[in-house]
Parts: C-alpha cells; sequence; structure tokens
C-alpha cells in the first residue's frame, strides 16, 4: 500500500515504530500481513508486523518484547499468543492520541529464516541490506486450506452432536457449536467457491453476498426452534457446498448422513419444532 492509502493513526504508528525498530542493531527488517499487504486496508483494520530478529539474538529481543513495544506508542494493554497456538506473537492494544480510537497491532517477533514460513503475503517495511526480502524467497505463502474430504468424514458426526446438545437442552453449548460450523466448514468453503483465502468467515458479506444470505440462517437464537431450524439450515449450505464444491470427488458417507438428520429430525419432533 502506499502511505496515502494507509489511515493516519496506522501511519504514524509505523512512522514511529520503525523509526525506532531501525536503531536496534539485533533486528535485521520488518514486514507487514494481513490488510495491509492485501491493500484492503481501513480505519478498522489491525496490524500485523513480522520483526525479523537475528538468530543470536532471539532470546534476548524475545524476553524484551513488552518493552520495545511500548517505545512505539502509549500501550495499554499486550499479552502472548498461546491461545492461538504463536508464542512468538505478542498481541497489544495501543490507546489512540486525543479521541482518535485505540490500535490494536500483533507483534510477531522471529529468527530471520522463519519469515519464510508464514501463511501470508508479506510487505517489507524496512530491512537491512535486503536481507528479508531473500528470506521471503525460500518459499511460497501457503495459507491452510479445508480439505472438503476431511470435513465429510466429520460433518454427519458433528451434525449429531449438535443436534444432542439441543435435544438435552444445552442450548448456549448449541449455539455455540453451530458457529463453529461456520467459521471451520461453511465459512472456509464459502470463501473457496468465491476465490478467496478461506480465512473463517471474515469479509464474507463483501466477497460472496447470496452465499452470506444463505449463512446467515444458521445464526441460531438461544431456543430449541431457533437451533433446530439453524442446524438444518447449516445441513442444507454444506450439501449445496459439497455439491459445488467437490462434485464427484468427495465420497459421501450416505449412512451417517441419513442416520445424522433423521435424528435431528427426531429432536425437532421431541422439542415440537415444526
Amino acid at each position: 500500500m502506499s502511505s496515502a492509502e494507509i489511515p493516519a493513526a496506522h501511519a504514524t504508528f509505523l512512522d514511529h515504530a520503525l523509526r525506532f525498530l531501525s536503531t536496534d542493531h539485533r533486528l535485521v527488517g520488518v514486514a507487514a500481513a494481513g490488510s495491509f499487504a492485501t491493500g484492503t486496508m481501513d480505519e478498522f483494520s489491525d496490524l500485523d508486523l513480522v520483526i525479523a530478529v537475528e538468530p543470536s539474538d532471539v532470546e534476548a529481543v524475545s524476553a524484551e518484547r513488552h518493552r520495545i513495544a511500548a517505545e512505539f506508542g502509549p500501550l495499554v494493554a499486550a499479552f502472548t499468543g498461546e491461545h492461538v497456538g504463536e508464542p512468538r506473537l505478542l498481541i497489544c492494544l495501543y490507546a489512540g492520541d486525543g479521541d482518535g480510537a485505540p490500535l490494536h497491532v500483533d507483534l510477531k517477533f522471529v529468527a530471520l529464516p522463519d519469515v519464510a514460513e508464514r501463511v501470508d503475503d508479506l510487505a517489507v517495511l524496512w530491512e537491512r541490506d535486503g536481507r528479508v526480502t531473500r528470506a521471503l524467497q525460500v518459499g511460497d505463502a501457503r495459507f491452510p486450506s479445508p480439505d472438503p474430504q476431511w470435513i465429510e468424514d466429520r460433518f454427519w458426526v458433528w451434525i449429531h452432536y449438535g443436534a444432542t446438545k439441543i435435544g438435552r437442552g444445552e442450548l448456549f453449548e448449541a449455539v455455540n457449536f453451530i458457529a463453529f460450523l461456520r467459521a471451520q466448514v461453511l465459512g472456509p468453503l464459502i470463501l473457496l467457491e468465491a476465490g478467496a483465502q478461506p480465512s473463517g468467515v471474515r469479509r464474507l458479506e463483501a466477497v460472496a453476498p447470496s452465499r452470506a444470505a444463505e449463512l446467515r440462517m444458521t445464526v441460531a437464537s438461544c431456543d430449541p426452534a431457533g437451533c433446530v431450524r439453524s442446524l438444518h439450515a447449516a445441513v442444507d449450505l454444506y450439501r449445496s457446498l459439497r455439491q459445488s464444491r467437490s462434485p464427484g470427488r468427495v465420497i459421501a458417507n450416505q449412512a451417517a448422513e441419513q442416520a445424522a438428520v433423521a435424528y435431528l429430525a427426531a429432536v425437532a419432533h421431541q422439542c415440537g419444532v415444526a
């Protein structure tokens, strides 16, 4: 992205951060991922920064991550990313200037060779002697793509699980489970169908508006009727996506499908849902 396309708060933060980082001899460069790299940044975007570190200095720099992050602006909260499987990540929130909105910034400190292992394309913002650019040439970005057969082998067991939660009256668990189906199955398959990166349900409304209308039917209210109807909608949408994405390539488990759908119908009847 050009500087003119970056929101002012993000541009100001980057200017401060890059000035500071470039003075630390242990650091090799900084690259941006996410919406910065794809040119889709807006005022609501996070900043996702990958900071390349000399391999011999990774341990020392990691120990100083909070101090380093505090140099970039008014840091009001920061914690590491073990909950998303990435302990190298420091997730930060910075207070806005004046009446400005707070800014979410992800800082991932990695050894220089490790920048090649990435799921997103990166835009190099600053580097020493082209070293980050050369490191990125080792491999391509690879975002994990859902395996349609892997999903089929599990989907009907999941539908049965959701129906049992409705039948038992664990409605919060049922609502949460249907959200899991949206994020892990339906959303990624819709985005793949649209030729987009299968990242959960991110930007799905804009990328696939007609499918978004179908997906909206899977949003459950916290009552038996709402959960049953949403789970039925998930089944219908999955069947459509299975045919659209992989006709003839996925071996459907018809026995599991029939059993799960019949059980869902029985639970619906038990709950008095037409």
